[in-house]
């Protein structure tokens, strides 16, 4: 078994900014996806924000000769924008979409319609069964002020616990996409923390591209430079992070980003720049199951943070919730009055309209929309509450079991 080669992977893993009407440039730069990863022979690319079917179908036609085997996963009014291109069979997928993906009316942002989700495929390469995960988590937009952290740690909370329940038949994890957070946020480390999965970029024995592995630079022409004026540098949000389990042991032999534009090209593949992973995958004689039996006691600090986090999005979603609820039962009492008082004209106990007959409509009229609007976000808003809690509930349960291990240390 010892003597058997080493397995090598290579991996394509690219926000492809493909939003029909919107995205700069859109059909040119699929076309030169396509052209790459026809080129290149990757094993696997792993492709977010591919929001047109059409966009896919395109692709799939294109690589259907290096690519036979393809998945693309739909979810939420507009897509999930996942999608996945392989040379080995795919022998199964699942997709889990997020309990909370950000706000409805949040229009300019639009995270909600797209269904954020989390897609696995089960694929079997030279013997080894790999667990494919593809994913792309809320977007960040404010820094400074970020109302959609909380959305976000949940996310990663789910989106580990999906990995952590989803591979213990698997002999590697591997998993790409936009995460939307920086190395040292409280939600990636608590992703890797729970699941054990390594940063291709931090284990990696060779590198080039940006500096620091960053995928949003500001010498890419489609970046808005005004939310990268913090970091100079640029950020990194796009990751492969993988694991090996059972008897198998996974390495990142380099490690490859694009630069600002495509490589011999003019123009960028998206606004991120890709991520191209080249793993080496090796049998070892003794085995090891997906969670070890050691637990480190910085995830303790992690997976409090993180709930402390859940619990700010709590409270803020309960204000939410009494704000929504208080207008819907102002509204329902002006409707009331207004009912009153109009019966009351047709029996004849006031004979004088306090009101021209056009106000008063329109104020039934707007009455009615604040009332329903109202009620549609309190039920919105106490669904958040609901699945916050929830999760805040299973980070107790998961602290007091991480403490209970330390203390039979």
């Amino acid at each position: 078994m010892d003597t058997e080669p080493p397995l090598q992977l290579r991996i394509f893993d690219l926000n492809c900014w493909a939003i029909r009407y919107l995205s700069k440039l859109r059909q040119e730069r699929i076309g030169l996806i396509g052209d790459t990863l026809s080129q290149e022979g990757f094993d696997l690319a792993l492709l977010q924000e591919v929001w047109s079917e059409r966009d896919y179908c395109e692709l799939k036609q294109k690589l259907a000769a290096h690519y036979p085997y393809s998945h693309y996963f739909k979810s939420g009014v507009i897509g999930s924008g996942l999608c996945v291109f392989s040379k080995y069979p795919i022998l199964d997928t699942f997709l889990y979409q997020y309990s909370l993906n950000g706000y409805p009316y949040m229009l300019q942002h639009g995270d909600w319609f797209c269904g954020k989700a989390v897609g696995l495929l089960v694929i079997k390469i030279c013997g080894v069964l790999f667990h494919v995960y593809v994913t792309h988590l809320h977007a960040e937009y404010c820094r400074e002020k970020d109302a959609y952290l909380p959305h976000r740690v949940v996310q990663a909370w789910e989106l580990a616990q999906f990995i952590q329940h989803t591979a213990k038949g698997a002999d590697v994890v591997l998993l790409g996409g936009d995460l939307n957070m920086h190395p040292g946020d409280v939600g990636i480390r608590l992703l890797r923390g729970w699941t054990g999965l390594r940063d291709s970029f931090a284990d990696t024995e060779t590198f080039e591209g940006c500096e620091d592995g960053c995928t949003l630079v500001p010498a890419n022409c489609f970046t808005s430079k005004m939310d990268l004026q913090p970091f100079p540098l640029g950020i990194r949000i796009d990751y492969v992070l993988y694991k090996g389990l059972s008897h198998f042991v996974v390495k990142c032999d380099s490690l490859v980003t694009t630069t600002g534009i495509a490589p011999g090209k003019s123009i960028p593949y998206s606004d991120h720049e890709a991520v191209i992973a080249t793993l080496c995958v090796k049998r070892r004689q003794e085995a090891k199951g997906l969670g070890g039996s050691a637990v480190e006691p910085e995830l303790v600090d992690v997976v409090n943070e993180a709930r402390t986090e859940v619990r700010v999005g709590l409270h803020a979603a309960e204000r939410q919730r009494y704000t929504n609820g208080r207008m819907a039962i102002l509204a329902l009492l002006l409707l009331l009055l207004q009912a009153a008082m109009g019966l009351s004209s047709l029996v004849g106990w006031d004979s004088q309209q306090p009101f021209p007959k056009f106000s008063f409509s329109l104020l039934s009229l707007l009455a009615t929309v604040v009332l329903l609007v109202s009620a549609v976000l309190y039920v919105f808003h106490t669904i958040e509450v609901r699945m916050l809690q929830g999760t805040e509930e299973q980070m107790r349960l998961a602290l007091q079991a991480l403490q209970d291990k330390l203390g039979s240390l």
